[in-house]
């Protein structure tokens, strides 16, 4: 235990330390930004000095600042404060009017873009006669608009005229007319984004506005450190200057696009990966390379070992495919694991799922000890394949938060057997089997960042908000301790960042919550209800709720 001044004493709280070693106490002293002493009131009281600011936490419930491992912060900073956001979970004629009415506020060639449509609405817009819906409510503009998993888009016809995407082209839906209907399907969207950016792009000032507010977004939610799954230059460039501005109140992770489905980016995979060291600031660490291995099950884009559901699109033994062949994906991993990069590979389908397995395997055959690697999202594996995952050390990134019944659930039993879409998240054979499970909300994918709706989920199997009946495998649900381990010191492992932070620990950065509750203390069915009073990162304060009622984290988010 020191003897140095600490800069900050707090006693008397009920301290939820993610140490397993000591994973109780009462008070923490704080010195420079890192934790100096953990211990009792009474211990840690004695170190105060004159300048020391203490105070009593009455009894409050304090644990590590909540870490997410999946999301993209700049994109939903853009979202909240640039675009168009169509009420969650909008049939056709809510999405419509929503858009009628924003269109109505630009110029008469002024593009629309927004979202989300949730994937169960996908029959309800996938027609000529809904894309006319579009074109008329739009006033002829162009529009793109996302879906909730971001890898899809429904795009006017003046959005498709502007792009150059045409009938016939891969991903473009046509009904059985031959016509467009406006979707467009994973990277059939990227013609259609970068037309919009071209001309409606964020300027540098606008980058960082839209990431700092999706920093601010997360601190409200007690996220003191994440990892932004998909980054550009722009967002690099952004990072970097906020840290350097002393304006970056998060530790944070960038994935750099090694191939780019979905966001339409121009630099990409050689010219980006190997250039991200330039970005690197105390606070921001671009050590991550980021995979697309498939797309989603909902548009049967996921790699599947066993096929989907028979259409008449896609015949009786469809299985999805993966985006790179096995030489491919071995390639990249080899070529990024010896420049020191790690790598997250995003996963919807078990078949990409062993992709990844297999390929680290021949890796850690040829002494790649020190990359880490991620399967992102994860959702279906295959029951041989989950030993895999802790004898390879491989993390799952557990995200987003479809754990339980709901939109995207909905969606995927659509193209599955029941049997199969039922067995989602195998989350608790994962940790049974020795693997790192840390948890990501991918918001804006998850409407919100709220780790306690994750958090809930894992424990109960059951929708939060109770719109969807039932659970959702729940022979796979987990405790309250491991999911806080989930959502703290597991996302810390599996980015790198343990020696940092996700656990409150002599020497760790002092990043910590303040919570309304003891989650411990309450019901497994209310732990959706727990609120993060305040935020602090590196010893400071970086969000503090005004009332004990005050709902700002909801609704900044």
């Amino acid at each position: 235990m020191t003897h140095q001044q600490p800069d900050l004493v707090l006693t008397g709280g009920r301290i939820w330390t993610v140490n397993a070693a000591a994973p109780l106490a009462e008070a923490i002293a704080v010195t420079a930004g890192r934790i100096t002493a953990v211990g009792s009131s009474a211990e840690i009281s004695e170190l105060a000095g004159p300048a020391t600011e203490v105070r009593d936490l009455a009894g409050a419930f304090v644990m590590p600042g909540l870490i997410d491992v999946h999301t993209h912060h700049s994109v939903a900073g853009q979202e909240e404060l640039f675009e168009l956001r169509v009420p969650i979970g909008a049939h056709l004629d809510g999405i419509i009017e929503a858009v009628r009415a924003h269109a109505a506020k630009l110029p008469a060639d002024a593009w629309v873009v927004g979202g989300p449509w949730m994937s169960d609405r996908f029959t309800d817009i996938n027609s000529a006669a809904a894309l006319a819906r579009l074109d008329e409510a739009a006033g002829g503009r162009p529009v793109m608009l996302s879906d909730d998993s971001h890898h899809n888009r429904w795009v006017s016809s003046r959005a498709l005229e502007l792009a150059g995407v045409s009938a016939g082209d891969t991903g473009v839906v046509l009904d059985a007319s031959g016509r467009p209907t406006g979707v467009l399907l994973e990277a059939a969207g990227i013609p259609v984004a970068r037309a919009q950016r071209a001309v409606g792009g964020l300027t540098a000032d606008q980058e960082r506005a839209a990431s700092r507010h999706g920093v601010s977004i997360l601190s409200s939610f007690g996220i003191t450190a994440f990892q932004d799954a998909g980054v550009s230059t722009a967002t690099l460039g952004a990072l970097h200057d906020l840290d350097a501005a002393g304006e970056l109140d998060a530790w944070v992770v960038s994935s750099m696009l090694v191939n780019d489905e979905i966001f339409g980016h121009t630099v990409i995979g050689n010219d980006l990966v190997f250039d991200g060291e330039r970005y690197r600031t105390p606070h921001h660490r671009p050590d991550f390379v980021k995979i697309f291995l498939d797309g989603v099950p909902p548009t049967r884009t996921g790699a599947f070992l066993e096929p989907y559901l028979p259409d008449d699109l896609h015949g009786d033994h469809f299985h999805g495919s993966t985006l790179l062949d096995p030489s491919e994906l071995l390639d990249w991993l080899r070529r990024t694991s010896a420049a020191g990069l790690s790598a997250k590979i995003h996963c919807t389908g078990d078949a990409s799922v062993h992709a990844v397995l297999n390929a680290v395997e021949v890796l850690r055959g040829e002494g790649f000890d020190d990359a880490r690697y991620q399967v992102a999202h994860g959702q279906f594996v295959h029951p041989d394949d989950v030993p895999r995952f802790a004898q390879l050390g491989v993390a799952a990134d557990i995200s987003p938060f479809i754990w339980v019944p709901g939109p995207i659930v909905e969606a995927i039993r659509e193209v599955l057997p029941r049997d199969r879409a039922d067995r989602m998240q195998p989350n608790r054979s994962l940790l049974d089997a020795g693997a790192i499970v840390a948890g990501g909300s991918d918001w804006p994918v998850s409407p919100s960042p709220n780790a306690w709706d994750g958090i809930h989920g894992l424990v109960t199997r059951e929708d939060p908000s109770g719109a969807y009946a039932g659970t959702l495998w729940p022979e796979e649900a987990i405790t309250l301790e491991e999911a806080i381990a989930a959502f703290t010191i597991s996302g810390a492992e599996a980015m790198g960042l343990a020696h940092e932070t996700g656990s409150l620990e002599v020497g760790k950065s002092a990043d910590f919550v303040v919570l309304d509750r003891d989650p411990f203390a309450h019901p497994a069915r209310e732990l959706a209800q727990t609120r993060v009073n305040e935020t602090w990162f590196t010893g400071r304060r970086v969000f503090a709720r005004s009332t004990p009622t005050d709902e700002e984290g909801e609704s900044r988010a």
